[in-house]
């Protein structure tokens, strides 16, 4: 399977998220955790955005 740029940058976002929230969690920030979920979040879906371009590209 072939990896495009939204799916990297899907999986770094998710890593940045992680690194986020265990900041948050080290320094008892619920503000750091939160913003460390939502980045977890967008990358989670830009990760979902570039599987589909590859399954379109499979496809087509």
């Amino acid at each position: 399977m072939r990896v495009n740029d939204d799916q990297i940058e899907g999986k770094r976002k998710q890593t940045k998220g992680d690194l986020k929230k265990g900041i948050g969690k080290l320094t008892n920030n619920d503000s750091k955790i939160a913003e460390g979920e939502r980045d977890k979040d967008k990358g989670k879906m830009q990760e979902k955005v570039g599987d589909m371009k590859e399954s379109f590209k499979k496809n087509w």
